[in-house]
Formats: structure tokens, C-alpha cells, sequence
């Protein structure tokens, strides 16, 4: 009986209302699952459930169900009623069409960074700088991925604009994954341009530059306007989309 009520206290807990703590679980379960999209853990195109995604984060319901609806609002992941989930596929086309809308929010984020950064800020993002610069030749795909979540967190902060947030974020992730296969499926490339180019972003902001960070979000977004073409001329589009089916084997 002792073992019955234990479950069953478990389970409401899991189904009662969000806690004082409950903010600080929800983010913590949508960064780990934002995590498996950027480096294609979970593949893109893939099914799944929200039962799947507890057992792969170790996150209970909630917390999870939070994270989902989060990650389909931003369009990352697809609820299929009926169906369960599906991990949004990779549609070059439509996330090279949005890199236009990246581009004009970007020089705004930036400006208003360079503008409003504190001295923490800065002082921050020199550190990062001084790190990244020193990584340059040897970081990996995956190390620069948490550098660049931590680089667009601080100047999103840094602007002081918390609408900002919410409407980045998810275009963060969008073009962290597409770099993440440009790299990892198109390995002739190293990470140096991408390096360089944050870098330039980084000394402008935290000099309060404004005028030269706006000139090196542009110069970043040309730079992956340029993997869109490679990509789309070199990637096999079964590994954009796992759901297709593959062409029969000679």
C-alpha cells in the first residue's frame, strides 16, 4: 500500500500546477531538448512522444509538456494530433527566407547591445572573446554551439529589450542546427570563418561600436547565406527530412 501511495504520489505531482520551481524546470527542460535538435540527436523529420522526450531529457510531464508547446510555438517541433510529435524537418528554402528577417533584427539587437551593454556585459563578453579567440583551431562543432547559445544570451541582455528574447531564441536555434550539419555533413569546412565572424561581433559590442557590430551581423549573415548554397547543392535531403523515404539501392 505504502509503495501504491508513493506512485500515486508521484504521478500528481507531475500533474499539479506549476511550483515555485517550476520556471527554472521548464527552462531547463526546453534548453536540453533544444540541445538534441541543434545537434540532430533527434533527427529531423523524426516521430516521437512527449513520453520519449522524458525518458531522453530525464524531465517528468510537465515540465516536458511545457517545453513542447514552447518548441511548437517556435516552430521546431510539430504536434501531430493524434500522432504525437514530430521534430520539424529542415526546409532550406523557408529557413534561408527567414534569414532576410534575421538580418534586419539582428542590426537592430546588436545596435541597441552596443548602445546599452553594462560594464558586466562587456566584461563578459571579452572574457568569451579572449576564450574563443584561443579555441579558434582546435574548438569543436559542439563546443562552439554552447559559446554561441551563451554569446546570443548575453547580448540579447545586453540590449535590455526582453521582448527580444522570445522572438530571437527560436531563430538562434533554427540556424545553430543548420550550422551544426553544414559542419558535421560538409566537413571539408572549418569552423574558422563562423569563429571569426563572432568574434567581430563580440569586439564591436563590447567596445560600444555600434555602426562596426551592425557591419559584422551583416557580414555574419552574408557568411551563411553562403552555406545555404553549398548546402543546398551538396546535402542529401533525407538527412533534412528522416521521414523520406530513401531511393532503392542498385
Amino acid at each position: 500500500m505504502a509503495r501504491r501511495k508513493s506512485a500515486l504520489a508521484k504521478s500528481d505531482a507531475d500533474d499539479a500546477p506549476p511550483s515555485r520551481g517550476a520556471g527554472n524546470l521548464f527552462e531547463a527542460a526546453y534548453l536540453k531538448i533544444e540541445e538534441l535538435l541543434v545537434n540532430c540527436a533527434l533527427k529531423p523529420g523524426r516521430f516521437l512522444t512527449v513520453q520519449e522526450l522524458q525518458s531522453l531529457t530525464g524531465f517528468g510531464r510537465t515540465p516536458v509538456h511545457a517545453a513542447v508547446n514552447s518548441l511548437a510555438a517556435d516552430t521546431l517541433i510539430i504536434i501531430r494530433p493524434r500522432h504525437g510529435l514530430q521534430v520539424a524537418p529542415i526546409d532550406l528554402a523557408r529557413e534561408r527566407l527567414l534569414l532576410a528577417l534575421r538580418r534586419d533584427m539582428e542590426r537592430f539587437v546588436v545596435r541597441l547591445a552596443a548602445e546599452r551593454a553594462s560594464l558586466s556585459h562587456r566584461n563578459q563578453m571579452q572574457h568569451i572573446e579572449r576564450v574563443l579567440s584561443e579555441r579558434r583551431n582546435t574548438v569543436s562543432i559542439d563546443e562552439f554551439n554552447q559559446l554561441d547559445r551563451r554569446i546570443d544570451a548575453l547580448i540579447l541582455a545586453a540590449s535590455g529589450e526582453p521582448f527580444l528574447v522570445h522572438t530571437m531564441r527560436p531563430l538562434h536555434t533554427i540556424y545553430r542546427r543548420i550550422g551544426y550539419i553544414y559542419h558535421r555533413l560538409l566537413p571539408e569546412h572549418d569552423l574558422t570563418g563562423t569563429v571569426d565572424r563572432h568574434l567581430a561581433i563580440l569586439s564591436a559590442v563590447a567596445n560600444q561600436r555600434a555602426t562596426s557590430a551592425v557591419k559584422a551581423s551583416d557580414t555574419l549573415i552574408d557568411f551563411m547565406d553562403q552555406m545555404f548554397e553549398e548546402m543546398e547543392a551538396g546535402i542529401d535531403p533525407g538527412l533534412l527530412d528522416c521521414s523520406i523515404e530513401p531511393l532503392p539501392v542498385a
